[in-house]
């Protein structure tokens, strides 16, 4: 990918601020593609858009091809007739710095029903000739995720008032050797695809066609509310090419287990004939934890895919594609080994490296789609055989300018040591601290590094990391808003390793001014980031 000098913000879409607690695709979105374009900003960086799972992770969800409800703007829906004004008016009472993800999914989930069954009474029929359209052109993978999450809804409700019947009695026994009580609880109880009755688990066409015709309302509205996700993010692309800004998005190499990729896909992936994993993703101990990262998430059997010519990931790039003009993938390195972690294992130290498809994968994307706008996220443990790939493919990769205070003069993500021009370069990223949080919390002696190296005095770290990343050789400078805004650890996005508490932060009616974006603008212009 070439890459011309420029710079951008990282901001989830769940970060900006509305009255219906949490970030959505309407109003706020276009005013902080404005306030970027005002900045001088070309790229908007956000995290992953599928539909998240218990924990709230943009990382750990039911598609990686469908979007996430939680952010359809309800003006929207009634500038289409959808709703009325009378529908959206909250008797909530939002926080104002964070998404309480309980009480937005009551609020979205009722305003959403009222808004399908309008639809479904015919409220306009052009919505509904589109509606048809999107159905058939995204059924490729449209109806396994919405008869998933049919299925999970319908055996949610009804093990509700349930307590370890026969069905869980057999789940149990068949799990006890691989998961604890708790877990079988978990899995149960939430039901994951593999707690359902066999048939339907194993995807037989019989149980398919069956709970296809006794879910058909509720797979309509989750096939409604794809629809109605599609046509918000395509208008707010729009949006954002007018001005000049491009959407960097971000797709996790692995998906989750409990997801409509994997109980639809289950050849695709390293799984026993009961469907449990055999292995599961994660790393090995790192910068951000003692015991590495159990991320949980099965293992591609890349034999299986290569014999399919990728073609499943060819759809998840491409369709990726459709609404990002930038892909960061994450973890890249995973294609060229991953860390394979015994299913079942309390942490992640016990596990070990296996091959990925290599520069093969790459070809054969290469060869259907084209040069690809992708960054490859090359964080952690890094090989030579690593960055042999990521180089013959000519991907950029990444920098970190708060990991480049701990190692002396030779830390990579130093500034100076930069030996190419193709390159991310960031504060930090949203697995990491604010920069005013990390500087305050650092050590005395990465401080005293940290102003000797800059010439500051350490009373605006956050800024300090910014002009250091804006006049860097990188071709792209990103910053997480965050970092904008100066804020400290209160408002950070994710600590890994930390399984509740994240993804939870979001702006206040009140934090954004147009001197933010002036002093982006001037750094922009200072480092030739504004051609």
């Amino acid at each position: 990918m070439e890459i011309s000098r420029e710079s951008g913000v990282l901001a989830h879409i769940t970060s900006l601020y509305t009255k219906f607690g949490i970030g959505d695709l309407g109003r706020a979105a276009q005013d902080f593609i404005d306030f970027l374009k005002l900045g001088g900003q070309k790229h908007w960086q956000i995290l992953p858009l599928g539909p998240t799972s218990f924990g709230d992770s943009p990382y750990q969800s039911f598609s990686t091809f469908a979007g996430n409800s939680l952010l359809i703007c309800p003006e929207k829906l009634v500038d289409w007739g959808l709703l009325t004004q009378s529908d959206i008016e909250l008797n909530y009472n939002f926080p104002d710095d964070i998404v309480d993800y309980p009480m937005v999914i009551e609020f979205k989930n009722r305003m959403l029903r009222l808004a399908f069954a309008n639809f479904d009474a015919g409220a306009d029929k052009n919505l509904t000739k589109k509606y048809n359209a999107f159905v058939k052109d995204n059924a490729f993978w449209l109806a396994d995720y919405s008869l998933f999450v049919a299925l999970k809804n319908y055996f949610i409700n009804k093990r509700r008032e349930e307590i370890e019947t026969e069905e869980y009695n057999y789940f149990a026994r068949k799990n006890k050797n691989i998961l604890t009580k708790n877990q079988i609880d978990d899995y149960y109880y939430g039901a994951v695809w593999s707690s359902w009755p066999e048939d339907i688990a194993q995807g037989k066409v019989e149980a398919i066609i069956h709970w296809q015709k006794q879910l058909s309302d509720e797979i309509e509205y989750h096939n409604f509310l794809q629809f109605i996700f599609s046509k918000q993010f395509e208008e707010l692309k729009q949006c954002a090419a007018k001005q000049g800004v491009k959407i960097m998005g971000d797709i996790p190499i692995f998906v989750a287990y409990d997801s409509a990729d994997c109980w639809g896909n289950k050849d695709l992936f390293m799984l026993d004939g009961n469907g449990s994993p055999h292995s599961v993703a994660g790393v090995p101990p790192d910068y951000f934890s003692d015991d590495g990262q159990l991320w949980g998430n099965p293992l591609y059997d890349w034999d299986a895919h290569k014999k399919n010519g990728y073609t499943w990931w060819l759809s998840r790039i491409s369709k990726a594609l459709e609404r990002c003009d930038i892909l960061r993938i994450d973890h890249f390195r995973g294609f060229e080994s991953f860390w394979s972690v015994p299913y079942g294992a309390k942490t992640a130290k016990k596990g070990k490296w296996m091959p990925g498809p290599g520069k093969d994968f790459f070809d054969i994307i290469k060869k259907r789609l084209g040069d690809l706008p992708i960054v490859a996220e090359d964080l952690g443990i890094i090989t030579p055989a690593v960055e042999k790939l990521r180089d013959d493919l000519g991907l950029p990769g990444m920098k970190v300018l708060q990991f480049g205070f701990d190692a002396g003069a030779n830390n990579a993500h130093m500034p100076h040591n930069y030996t190419t021009h193709n390159i991310v370069v960031y504060t930090g990223t949203h697995d990491n601290d604010t920069s005013a949080g990390w500087y305050a919390a650092a050590d005395e002696d990465i401080k005293d590094q940290f102003r000797r190296y800059l010439n500051v005095d350490g009373t605006d770290a956050a800024w300090d990391l910014i002009r250091m990343a804006f006049l860097s050789v990188a071709n792209i400078a990103i910053v997480p808003i965050q970092d904008v805004l100066s804020l400290d650890s209160h408002y950070r996005m994710n600590v890994p390793g930390v399984a509740s508490g994240n993804w939870q932060f979001r702006l206040r009616a009140n934090h954004l001014h147009d001197h933010h974006a002036e002093r982006l603008l001037y750094l922009s212009k200072l480092s030739d980031r504004n051609q």
